[in-house]
């Protein structure tokens, strides 16, 4: 029976053995774990800039609202003083003093023999206090508003040439009193008051006089 030699079987052991070697299998498994690393952290880095993304997108749309809200709140701002300013000129109209009615009442005032209108004047003045405001925490609290008050006075100089100078000046006053325009108009407290009397005087034509001026005044009120 022949006998065969393989003469190639320890060249081909050792490759066998050179392949079933664990420090290269070592190094392909390393190889293979760097490999799914790199590929973990590139859809991390992927993740990470999307996120990113979506942020800056969300961002950039709360300061669009952030602003949109601003203008909204100062345009509300703005309706609310238009508002303001339209309700007190409404008051002010409803409530401002007339000329006419007050000329008016004075013709509707019962006459006063011998007594004679000489002169009217109407002193309007308005006086301006500014408004408060305190501190609360970072922000300022609005505190008093402020107001504008209106006086009228009214005063009329006049001339009593009755028969007996000066007697006519206190139903000169109790006519005007009673008139109904200034009984609603004028301060219930002295609304109506004598400021003035002169000493009798003669006229040109000989007739005695006396000259006096009365004061009307109304109720302040506040704007």
């Amino acid at each position: 029976m022949p006998i065969r030699i393989n003469l190639l079987s320890e060249t081909l052991a050792a490759e066998d053995m050179r392949r079933r070697d664990p420090v290269k299998r070592f190094a392909f498994g390393g190889a293979f774990f760097v490999a799914l690393f790199l590929v973990w952290f590139s859809s991390l880095v992927l993740e990470h800039m999307l996120a990113t993304e979506s942020l800056t997108q969300v961002q950039t749309e709360i300061q669009t609202r952030t602003n949109e809200y601003s203008h909204v709140m100062a345009s509300l701002k703005k309706i609310s003083d238009a508002k303001d300013k339209l309700a007190a000129l409404q008051l002010l109209s409803n409530s401002r003093f007339l000329q006419g009615n007050l000329l008016n009442a004075f013709q509707q005032t019962a006459p006063v023999p011998g007594v004679q209108l000489m002169h009217l004047r109407v002193d309007q003045a308005y006086l301006y206090t500014e408004g408060t405001v305190r501190q609360a925490g970072d922000h300022t609290v609005p505190g008093r508003p402020p107001v504008a008050v209106e006086k009228v006075v009214v005063s009329i100089d006049a001339r009593d040439s009755s028969p007996n100078p000066g007697d006519q000046v206190n139903k000169f006053k109790e006519a005007v009193v009673k008139q109904a325009y200034f009984q609603m108009m004028l301060d219930k407290t002295n609304g109506v008051r004598l400021i003035n009397l002169s000493a009798p005087q003669t006229g040109s034509d000989g007739k005695p006089y006396v000259l006096f001026t009365m004061e009307c005044r109304y109720p302040d009120q506040y704007r």
